[in-house]
């Protein structure tokens, strides 16, 4: 039997500011468990439709005007951020956005605040950090803005998964970042959504990585879904490139 669905949304529409509508009609489902790549060139509507799911869009004078967003089958749809993550969803931003001046491993203690762990359980979740991002450990007393832009990244996942979350938005992981590096983090990913069983619903411009690690796929194109299918599937279509370049 196929694992129940962690996230859902029906239709969704983003309107910003009152009149620019970014995201129309968008339907899609994460299983339990599973990793989902959202694809699209710049511009598409992969970071509006995330950042409506986490409840972050009406921080851009963003609103969900029509459609509707289930969480673990509960309405989300106009809940606030700090109550998702309490719930057990959290994104990790486009860009990164660590706190330069703060040590790596602060900025991972920053992560676990919500839910206000005791000493021993902080400590535990962050040898948990550790040890699926051992770069860190070497880094954990250096200032996050000193740091590579990869390693950043590890950092905001790192930071992300110290909320003890069910289910990650990951926007555009592999930004500006080397393959090498792009390769090792989408590995981690693989990793904890293997060993942890942890959901990830992640944006990507980069259709090649993506497709290789993720179960299902949805491209999206000019703020509406495109094609969507199991990744094995996408990755063969000869009209892939069209619709993920908007050619």
């Amino acid at each position: 039997m196929s694992a129940p669905y962690i996230l859902q949304l029906n239709q969704i529409e983003v309107i910003y500011d009152q009149v620019i509508l970014a995201v129309k009609n968008v339907s899609l489902a994460v299983r339990q468990g599973s990793i989902v790549a959202l694809l699209g060139a710049n511009g598409a509507g992969k970071s509006t439709t995330l950042k409506a799911i986490a409840g972050l869009v009406r921080a851009e004078i963003g609103e969900v005007v029509q459609g509707r967003i289930y969480y673990q089958g509960l309405d989300i749809t106009h809940a606030a951020a700090a109550d998702l993550v309490n719930q057990g969803l959290v994104q990790v931003l486009e860009g990164r956005h660590c706190f330069p001046h703060l040590t790596v491993e602060e900025n991972l203690y920053s992560g676990a605040f919500a839910r206000k762990p005791r000493a021993v359980e902080l400590n535990q979740a962050l040898e948990r950090i550790y040890h699926y991002f051992p770069r860190l450990l070497k880094l954990r007393k250096n200032q996050a803005g000193y740091t590579s832009g990869g390693e950043q990244q590890m950092v905001a996942i790192g930071r992300a998964l110290m909320a003890n979350p069910k289910l990650v938005l990951l926007d555009e992981p592999s930004m500006g970042l080397a393959p090498l590096m792009v390769e090792e983090i989408f590995q981690i990913v693989h990793q904890l959504n293997q060993e942890e069983k942890v959901s990830f619903l992640l944006s990507e411009q980069n259709a090649t990585v993506a497709l290789q690690y993720a179960h299902y796929g949805y491209i999206i194109e000019n703020g509406r879904v495109a094609a969507e299918g199991e990744t094995k599937v996408l990755s063969v279509r000869d009209d892939l490139q069209s619709l993920y370049l908007g050619l």
